[in-house]
């Protein structure tokens, strides 16, 4: 058996309509008509002495289940079979964003961001000035950012004065049996039964 030549991609979208006999212009109820004439025409059932009667039922469900639906129709129509194949690699919803950033401004743009920037690592300027110069610009080791720190001291201070505005001391020790003993060392508690 010889083997089969891979169809290549097309970008035209013009093959599917012309297995089933239609133009681009045709309505839903067309390509319905269409298919359902030609599926009895070239059913295996119905041709089981032909064996290109099966590869020819094979194109014309192909078509039909791409040509029936709305958002595959369109695909099909605005970028051809490379659109539907990227479509299934890549989700129908990323079909335009694919073709855009494929396109030969959007490389454009990416080769002058990546000149003017010095590196190609990042997509757009926006990354680079917020790292580099903006706010996520890394600081020298003895500068402090007064909104992020906060001594210790300070945080101790906030919370006597907290207590004291509250009138409630909190509870810091859990209540002890009469048989155990507490014993104070330095900040913590021990206890010995």
């Amino acid at each position: 058996m010889a083997e089969q030549r891979q169809r290549a991609l097309s970008t035209s979208g013009e093959a599917l309509y012309q297995v089933l006999g239609l133009d681009k212009s045709c309505t839903h109820d067309d390509i319905k008509r269409s298919y359902r004439k030609l599926a009895l025409k070239y059913h295996p059932d119905k041709n089981p002495e032909n064996p290109d009667a099966t590869d020819k039922f094979k194109e014309l469900n192909n078509a039909h289940a791409v040509l029936s639906d709305v958002t595959k129709r369109n695909i099909y129509d605005k970028y051809g079979s490379l659109g539907l194949y990227v479509s299934q690699q890549f989700g129908e919803e990323n079909v335009n964003t694919y073709f855009m950033l494929s396109s030969w401004w959007a490389k454009g743009l990416f080769a002058i961001c990546g000149l003017l920037t010095g590196c190609y690592f990042c997509c757009c300027l926006c990354c680079c000035f917020n790292c580099c110069c903006g706010k996520c610009k890394p600081h020298p080791p003895g500068e402090d950012d007064p909104e992020v720190y906060v001594s210790p001291e300070d945080l101790e201070e906030q919370i006597r004065t907290d207590n004291e505005r509250d009138g409630d001391t909190p509870i810091v020790l859990q209540p002890t049996n009469a048989s155990e003993k507490t014993q104070l060392i330095g900040d913590g508690h021990r206890t010995y039964t």
